[in-house]
């Protein structure tokens, strides 16, 4: 089984380990059933998904019919406006046919000139507040891709109480030092905050090159269990975030498998070494 920590300052103790579900943005509906009770299984009981993440949402409508109380439900909007972001949050709703979710998440808010849409008046918070006081959402996060997004997540903390954030957390994305220190602060707020920290891209090994895609990660990922372990088990080392599992139903027992053999975070040493031996690089560099 998977061990819980609470949701940042939510009622919720959810799984270290949250499942991903952009994974489903092109399976079939039985591989998406089949994947849901793998995360029963292992007691997995947070899933985040998003409007953008194809048929995702469809194909949870199924097994949230029968297993809703089960799960923590977020889910995400791209858009930036008042009007746009309440509709996408109902179609969600439709197409996940639920009453509501948990958490709603701006969705990669890292664009300075976007983030003054969102945040301003007419934005995307104010539908997400509203759905909030409408009782169609009870938590509001924030997410983000991209070497700025720590940065740009303390702004957001700064604008707004959010109660939770997503971004890139990895042993060699954290090897750059300006990256690092952003990260270092943004976890400092939010441990003062109470806020829910996601982590994503923990399985990167390096961006795509010549080699065919043998997954649907938009990255080459780490799949060896040893290798998986060190890369997983150092995430799982910081105790007070969350991994996100990678957007890829076939890569998903092997992370849940890892994060269940979690024990203690790897050293720097055996990091160092698992770089040099993959050749492993940063996905963001920019």
């Amino acid at each position: 089984m998977i061990a819980t920590l609470p949701f940042g300052r939510t009622d919720h103790d959810s799984t270290r380990t949250i499942f991903g579900a952009c994974a489903f943005s092109a399976v079939t509906q039985d591989e998406a059933d089949l994947t849901i009770e793998l995360l029963l299984e292992h007691g997995i009981n947070h899933i985040d998904t998003a409007a953008s993440y194809g048929e995702s949402e469809v194909r949870l409508a199924k097994p949230l019919a029968r297993y809703r109380r089960k799960f923590f439900l977020a889910t995400k909007t791209v858009e930036r406006s008042y009007a746009k972001a309440k509709e996408d949050f109902h179609r969600s709703l439709d197409r996940m046919k639920v009453d509501s979710v948990d958490l709603l998440q701006l969705h990669c808010l890292v664009d300075p000139a976007e983030w003054d849409v969102a945040m301003g008046p007419g934005g995307a918070l104010e539908a997400l507040i509203e759905a909030r006081e409408e009782k169609l959402v009870r938590f509001i996060g924030v997410t983000g891709h991209g070497l700025s997004v720590a940065r740009m997540h303390l702004r957001s903390l700064a604008r707004f109480d959010f109660d939770s954030v997503l971004l890139p957390y990895s042993y060699v994305l954290m090897q750059n030092a300006a990256y690092a220190a952003d990260v270092a602060a943004l976890l400092a707020e939010c441990a003062r905050r109470r806020v829910a920290v996601q982590t994503i891209k923990a399985v990167v090994r390096r961006p795509w090159g010549e080699e065919s895609h043998d997954y649907a990660t938009w990255y080459r990922p780490i799949d060896d269990p040893e290798d998986l372990d060190k890369a997983v088990h150092w995430v799982l080392g910081r105790p007070e975030v969350f991994l996100n599992t990678a957007a890829d139903i076939h890569l998903l027992p092997k992370i849940i498998a890892s994060a269940a053999r979690f024990r203690a975070a790897p050293t720097p040493e055996q990091m160092a070494s698992q770089v040099r031996a993959l050749g492993m690089a940063p996905l963001f560099t920019s």
